[in-house]
Formats: structure tokens, sequence, C-alpha cells
């Protein structure tokens, strides 16, 4: 078994995934594939809501003074919100994705938005960041096989309504993945259970945001939070020399 081996796998079974979905969807009618987006949307949420639980999470709440965990999410979102527009990172995301789209599918209207969605989806929860450190650390890719089967399902079903824009979703997936691998290869293992409680409970923020965009509710640019994720630990682990 070799360092990266874990996101190799949830690559191809992204691909996979969309192929499965893309030859079910065809069957579909323009409703059909609203309604499954809007199941997506949906369910997006409800992944949302379990991952905000974090923030009661005993050893985050515990390790920072009264009121911390909100606190620490906020400043998360506000200062990598500001990171994330000044690298336009949503902006960037789109691009590439009409990119691919004049290059492989001209005529598919929501290639591009199965590209971004499925992108962010992919990218937002711990285990993309916990299975890559591990990965990274030659201590296990459970975390990554677990991830790799959500996110083929996930596929199947975003593909159908979506369309091939899924696909290409595992580029990003990749890069993203295998710089979390070389952090864990070359730092060990970075991050204690209340910094993975934070950045747990910050994705579930930009969830919420994606869920709003599947239900047509709110366009929020939820790339440009991504760097939030980031900070979440190491705001947390600041506010607990307080």
């Amino acid at each position: 078994m070799f360092v990266g081996l874990g996101t190799l796998i949830n690559v191809i079974s992204i691909v996979l995934g969309t192929i499965a979905g893309k030859l079910l969807g065809n069957r579909f009618n323009e409703r059909t594939r609203n309604l499954l987006t809007d199941i997506l949307g949906i369910v997006t949420l409800i992944s949302a809501a379990s991952a905000l639980i974090s923030l009661g999470d005993s050893d985050f709440v515990s390790s920072i003074p009264s009121g911390g965990p909100i606190l620490v999410l906020l400043a998360s979102l506000i200062i990598g919100g500001l990171i994330g527009s000044w690298l336009n990172i949503e902006g960037r995301l789109e691009s590439l994705g009409f990119a691919l789209k004049n290059r492989f599918s001209k005529g598919e209207s929501t290639f591009v938005e199965g590209f971004v969605t499925a992108s962010l989806i992919f990218v937002i929860g711990p285990l993309a960041i916990l299975g890559s450190i591990s990965d990274g650390m030659s201590t296990g890719i459970d975390q990554l096989l677990l991830k790799s089967i959500l996110d083929f399902f996930a596929s199947i079903a975003f593909a159908a309504a979506l369309g091939w824009g899924v696909a290409f979703s595992a580029l990003p997936v990749g890069i993203y993945q295998g710089a979390w691998t070389i952090i864990g290869f070359l730092l060990g293992s970075i991050l204690s259970d209340y910094q993975v409680a934070a950045m747990t409970a910050t994705g579930g923020v930009l969830l919420l945001g994606i869920g709003f965009k599947l239900l047509r509710i709110k366009e929020i640019a939820i790339g440009n939070l991504l760097p939030a994720l980031v900070l979440a630990p190491l705001f947390v682990e600041i506010a607990t020399k307080f």
C-alpha cells in the first residue's frame, strides 16, 4: 500500500459513480431531475445539522472560554470568507468548470453547477482532511475508503440530476486531498479532538449554504468560505490559551 492510495480510490469512486448516475439520469425527464436536486438539497441540510452538533462537543466546549465555540465559528467564517474572496476561489472554480464544459460537454446546461457543487460537497467534510492526513502518515485509509463509498453514491445522485460535471470534481478533490496527504506525511498527526470538532462545525455551516443553493433558496459563494475549514482548528487552538 502506498501513500495517496486512499485519495486515488476516492477519485475513481467519483468517476465511476458519475458514469452510473449519468446512465440512470438519461432515463429521467426534467421534472424528475429537479426532484433529485431537491432531495440532494434536503439531505445536505440534514448533513449540515449533523455536523453543527459538534458545536456542543464536550472537548470543544471545555477547551475554551464560555461562548467560545460560536466566536471561533464566526471568526473562521468571516476571516476565511475575506481570504477566499480575495483569492476568488468560487470564481476560479466556476472558470475551471466553464473551461471543462467548453472542452468536453458544450451542450450540457448543468455541467458547471454539477462540477462546482460536487467539488465543494466532496472536500468540505472532515473525512477529506482527517482521512488524507491518516493516509499520509501511513496509519490506514479506512476513513478515505468510507468517504469513497459515500462519494460514490452521492456521485450517482448528483450526476443523475446535474450531469458530467460531477466527474470532473475528482480533479479538485484529488488536489485538495493530495495536499493534506503531503501535510500528514511531513507533520504527522496534527489535529486534536477539539480542533476536529471546530472544523466539523464550520463544515456544517458550509453544507447549509450548499443545501440552500441546491434548493434554490439562496446563492452563497461557498467556495470563498473554504479557507474557514483551515482557520477553525487554528483559531480554537489560540482560544485555548485564554
